[in-house]
């Protein structure tokens, strides 16, 4: 009776098991597109920890890198030459598919590979000093109103980067031409805020987990987050574009895609594995320790949202004349 018995709990326990590991992975492998530190970097590594410590994966998920045109040599790479790889993911945020609607990745488009999972977010936003006369993002856009040429936005994107749009997105709210706007293209965002605190610039665009050691240390003011709502603390205090009066939002997911011919169990796998960590409370830490707000979509949910969201830049780029 008790060799039954075992045997019983040894059976449901591997039957268990082949619904979520018949098409694991043999060697996972997540692509950070760009060189180590950085986003990407964060993106892989945050799914590679939160994976294998919520026992998901049948073996260590390595991490490499595949930097090149902001994300177009990996992007190209999987289509072309590993198409059905079904263990390997690769990293993406929303300014792969701002590049994406504005044709930097080729011949491909948004189209060309399964969208796997977004597992967090980061938020646009706009600062400037503590000491600057704006106080909110109303007097921003009156200044700019009143003469564009008064006001230095700075970011560390050049023309045309996700940086940039938010801050033609608020030269667009003042209604001016975006061409008009003074704009200062820095290497990155760090010597963005140098540039700001050094008065060389009067506005900073850029994402609000960037700046919370600065916000909390009273060295700069956040005019705007551009959520949908206000965020949770220590960014409770910053008010939106939206309720400022300007439909102005600009979420930055981060997640994974793989390649156009993978197949469905290969593809399901990883979408089953996904759900399981992003409901799994210890993968919440580890998001908020790495600066990301909650955010989840897998499997046919997030296609749809990257495809709506690819369109919604698209337009965009088309109304600042970066496309045609």
């Amino acid at each position: 009776m008790k060799s039954r018995s075992l045997l019983f709990v040894v059976t449901v326990a591997a039957l268990s098991l082949s619904s979520i590991s018949h098409a694991a992975p043999n060697r996972p492998e997540c692509i950070a597109p760009a060189k180590p530190g950085g986003g990407f970097d964060l993106t892989c590594k945050l799914a590679q920890q939160g994976l294998q410590e919520i026992g998901l994966l049948p073996s260590p998920m390595r991490v490499t890198y595949m930097p090149g045109g902001i994300g177009a040599v990996a992007y190209n790479t999987i289509i072309a030459q590993r198409p059905s790889d079904g263990d390997v993911i690769t990293a993406f945020s929303g300014g792969s598919l701002l590049n994406l609607a504005e044709g930097k990745f080729g011949r491909y488009n948004e189209n060309d590979v399964r969208w796997l999972a977004a597992i967090g977010t980061d938020y646009g936003m706009i600062a400037v000093r503590t000491d600057s006369p704006f106080k909110n993002l109303e007097e921003l856009i009156t200044a700019l109103k009143n003469d564009p040429t008064k006001v230095v936005f700075g970011s560390g994107g050049t023309v045309g980067s996700q940086d940039w749009m938010k801050s033609a997105l608020i030269a667009r709210a003042a209604g001016i031409d975006y061409k008009a706007m003074r704009y200062v293209p820095f290497e990155g965002g760090g010597e963005a805020q140098t540039a700001l605190l050094g008065g060389h610039i009067q506005a900073y665009s850029g994402d609000i987990s960037e700046v919370q050691g600065m916000l909390e240390s009273g060295k700069l003011r956040v005019l705007a987050v551009m959520a949908e709502e206000r965020l949770p603390a220590p960014y409770d205090q910053v008010p939106t574009a939206k309720e400022q009066g300007h439909d102005i939002t600009w979420p930055i997911i981060r997640g994974f895609f793989v390649g156009p011919k993978v197949s469905d169990a290969d593809y399901q796998w990883w979408v089953d594995a996904f759900n399981k960590m992003l409901a799994d409370g210890k993968f919440e830490t580890l998001r908020k320790e790495r600066g990301l707000f909650p955010y989840s979509k897998t499997g046919a949910e997030l296609d749809v949202y990257v495809k709506e969201r690819v369109n919604h830049y698209r337009k965009l780029a088309t109304d600042f004349g970066l496309i045609h």
